[in-house]
Formats: C-alpha cells, sequence, structure tokens
C-alpha cells in the first residue's frame, strides 16, 4: 500500500492509511443533499397540504428509503389523498419533484474528489453503502463526475430494510472480501452511524450540526471529507 505523505517539523514523513477500504455514505457526505431536501420537504407540505412538522423533517434525515416511503404514506393520509401503498405515495412526491431541478454538481461537498482520488492512489479501495436508491445514486455520480470512482455500489432498495440496520455494510465487507476491522465507513446521520458500528466498522462521521442530532456514536468526528486522509 502506498503512504500518504504528511509534514512534521518540516520533513516529508511517510504515514500509512490505516484502513483497506474506504466506504462512504452518500447523501450528506459525498453531497450536500440532506439540507437540500430537508428544505424541499417544507415546500411540498405546504403546496400538497401534507402537515410536514419540523421535527418530522429532521427525522427523514439519514432514514432509510424503505422508512421514508412510509412516511410518505403517512403524510398522503393526513393530506386527505388516501391510504397508499408505498410505491404510490412516492409517486405522488416524484411527480412533485420532477419539475424542480436537483443541483447535484453543485451540492458537491468540498474536498471529495480529491480524497477519493488519493485514496485510490494509496492503493485503498473505495466502496459507496447508499440507503437512497440505486437510480438515484447513479444520477448523482454522474451529476458530480464521480461516476467511476467506487466499487462496489450498493443501495438499500437491494435489502428489506437499510440504515440503520447493518445489512447493507455487511453485504459491502462481503462484496469487499475484507473483515470489519480492515475497513471504515464515512457517515453522517444517526442511522447510519448506527449500522456502521453494528457492521464493527470503524465510524467517522463528517460533521453535522444543523439537524440537532448527536454524532456521539461515531469513533470519530471530521470537519470535512477531506480530513479523512490525516487519520491515523
Amino acid at each position: 500500500m502506498c503512504p500518504a505523505i504528511i509534514e512534521r517539523n518540516e520533513r516529508i514523513v511517510p504515514m500509512p492509511f490505516p484502513f483497506k477500504a474506504v466506504i462512504f455514505d452518500m447523501d450528506g457526505v459525498i453531497v450536500d443533499t440532506e439540507k437540500f431536501y430537508f428544505d424541499e420537504l417544507a415546500v411540498m407540505s405546504d403546496e400538497l397540504g401534507l402537515g410536514i412538522t419540523l421535527e418530522e423533517r429532521k427525522r427523514q434525515v439519514g432514514m432509510s428509503h424503505q422508512d421514508f416511503q412510509r412516511s410518505l404514506q403517512m403524510w398522503a393520509a393526513r393530506g386527505g389523498y388516501g391510504e397508499l401503498t408505498g410505491d404510490e405515495a412516492e409517486d405522488i412526491y416524484n411527480r412533485w419533484a420532477a419539475g424542480r431541478p436537483r443541483p447535484y454538481a453543485q451540492l458537491l461537498n468540498p474536498g471529495v474528489r480529491e480524497t477519493v482520488s488519493a485514496l485510490h492512489d494509496m492503493g485503498v479501495r473505495v466502496a459507496l453503502a447508499s440507503s437512497s436508491p440505486l437510480a438515484n445514486i447513479r444520477d448523482v455520480l454522474a451529476a458530480c463526475g464521480l461516476a467511476d470512482m467506487f466499487d462496489p455500489i450498493v443501495s438499500g432498495e437491494q435489502f428489506h430494510q437499510s440504515k440503520p440496520d447493518p445489512e447493507i455494510y455487511l453485504h459491502t465487507l462481503d462484496v469487499l472480501g475484507l473483515p470489519a476491522e480492515a475497513c471504515c465507513c464515512i457517515e453522517d446521520s444517526v442511522y447510519g452511524i448506527a449500522a456502521g458500528r453494528a457492521a464493527g466498522l470503524t465510524v467517522i462521521a463528517k460533521r453535522e450540526e444543523r439537524f440537532g442530532f448527536s454524532q456521539e456514536g461515531a469513533d470519530r468526528i471530521i470537519d470535512q471529507v477531506s480530513d479523512l486522509l490525516n487519520v491515523k
């Protein structure tokens, strides 16, 4: 494995990266979509008469796609749309959102592309495990110029339940062929942190203070994705 390079007392000192693979979450880590979706829900609630509260919007941050569908069902019933299936409720959401562009490239968090490239250069494997649907993952990565930088790419829709259930991470480890202790994951939400810990991974949280939740379950907290390269 190629060493990371750091400066210490004006000398260049090689420092090996401590993990063989890094598993990235997407929303909130690669792209700052959590705040975008948080604000979007408030607009949808007003326009469709769903009565979504502030606390309900906060609980969506990092939530699995399956649980988000259940929230949409509840809001649809509240708004007078009847008792819908999860897919039917999501269809209302998708039709409402269809005319609203999502500027994923503008939401790319600083340093992500450079950090992933540096990990590749060090021989560290880089995977992605997101609760979002696979089609959405691919749209985001393509818009941000990251389509070929993660392998494997795993979506929570492949499982009965995604984060905080650890199955998505356990599956990713199986595909990588690596034990949990050889890998870390980069998360931001309570759900993602819990999933990573339950899978036995070292959990590094990108600092998030806008939604009122605690990241105390993480092993370490970093301010920017690029700070990952300084982890020892």
